[in-house]
């Protein structure tokens, strides 16, 4: 019973927002695209909504074939980490079948999404912030294809500047050359975004 009562709830929360928040049905394709127009973060615009009547700035994402690898960049607080995260969650959304935040999307099917966002140790086990980032992207570099979704926010930030940016522009290199996943990549790496 609480099984179902708390997959109702899931359901009848998601159905609510998208009728009050004006949600819409993504649109799949076959090729590689992710096409959002007018996308919203889905937490953020419910809390802004509920507790200053405050509204969120939409912004869109337009990443095809010829378009894998975007580089977000700007100052601190920013809003580089919310939109990362903003088209992880419509992406997530659209593929379990929900509405989506947005006025418009079209998504090809992904594979899987994976998040590099963050920063924490476990120092107990050994593990500092530096070796936990390298752990995750090594995961992400051993699992993605060119049908996944991956999201990095601030690669690089666990070591020395000049460590940090090889390690970004290394990365965010073979992502897109060699294994072809979209791939949305914050940084605060001048010499990347240049």
């Amino acid at each position: 019973l609480a099984q179902a009562m708390a997959q109702l709830d899931a359901l009848c929360t998601l159905s609510e927002r998208a009728a009050t928040l004006n949600w819409c049905a993504p649109q799949f394709a076959k090729e590689p695209c992710i096409e959002i127009r007018q996308g919203r973060h889905p937490v953020v615009e419910a809390r802004l909504a509920e507790n200053s009547g405050g509204s969120f700035i939409a912004n869109d994402c337009l990443m095809n074939s010829k378009q894998r690898l975007q580089i977000i960049t700007g100052p601190n607080m920013g809003g580089k980490s919310t939109y990362i995260r903003q088209i992880g969650m419509c992406v997530l959304m659209a593929q379990v079948g929900c509405f989506v935040p947005c006025d418009e999307a079209t998504i090809a099917i992904r594979d899987a999404i994976f998040a590099r966002v963050g920063a924490g140790d476990c120092q107990m086990r050994g593990v500092s912030t530096f070796m936990a980032e390298m752990l995750e992207t090594a995961s992400i570099l051993k699992g993605a294809t060119d049908k996944s979704l991956v999201i990095i926010d601030e690669l690089g930030r666990g070591t020395s500047t000049w460590d940090g940016m090889g390690l970004a522009w290394a990365i965010s290199e073979h992502l897109m050359e060699k294994i072809g996943a979209a791939t949305l990549f914050a940084t605060h790496f001048h010499e990347l975004t240049a």
